[in-house]
């Protein structure tokens, strides 16, 4: 029994793929490729693509009717959940440890500079994680439920912010007692409320 093998070295032969075969110049060189009259049509059968590459594209969106698009290009409640979640863990973040910062410089017990520097150093990480994680969670809620009450009603508009920040501030707070979460979850429904129809009027 004899086993035949095949050479396609031999028997095949491979041309190189050009955007136009008459963009082929054997007489090409380095310094072709360096000069600035040089088409780039010809370094590689992709660069003579017409209009570029879409890197971003919102057509398959799924957005509701009456949502509005914001500063971010948004294609849906999943885009809202992370950048309003990301945004406001920064944001309150960057305030929280602002703010341990000037507490730190106020309630320092001595004023030489290493013990100053210790409380503020402990201030700012006291507040700042504490007040960041906080308002995570809560745009994370927010989001969440007002993806959900926009899908439940098939439309999107402010009034679902606005339940949906009820609804967040008085299960944050739900722990707290009965009082804290009305409290929680009025100021919550206030403050979306005024995101929520400032955003439809100005952006």
């Amino acid at each position: 029994m004899s086993h035949h093998t095949t050479n396609i070295e031999e028997e095949e032969t491979f041309a190189p793929i050009y955007a136009n075969q008459e963009d082929f110049n054997p007489n090409d060189t380095v310094s072709s490729f360096l000069n600035t009259s040089y088409d780039p049509t010809r370094l590689h059968p992709l660069a003579g693509l017409g209009g570029g590459l879409d890197y971003l594209n919102l057509e398959d969106s799924e957005n509701l009717p009456g949502t509005q698009s914001g500063i971010v290009p948004s294609r849906g409640w999943s885009d809202d959940l992370t950048y309003g979640t990301g945004v406001a863990y920064l944001t309150a973040l960057s305030m929280g440890g602002a703010f341990g910062f000037y507490e730190g410089l106020r309630s320092s017990p001595s004023p030489a500079f290493k013990i100053r520097l210790n409380t503020v150093l402990n201030g700012m990480t006291r507040r700042g994680p504490f007040i960041g994680n906080s308002a995570g969670v809560m745009a994370l809620m927010y989001n969440g439920v007002n993806g959900i009450i926009g899908k439940a009603r098939g439309y999107h508009d402010p009034l679902n912010s606005v339940a949906a920040g009820a609804i967040t501030g008085a299960v944050f707070k739900s722990t707290a007692g009965l009082r804290a979460a009305g409290s929680a979850g009025g100021v919550c429904a206030v403050a979306a409320g005024i995101w929520a129809f400032g955003r439809e009027k100005f952006m």
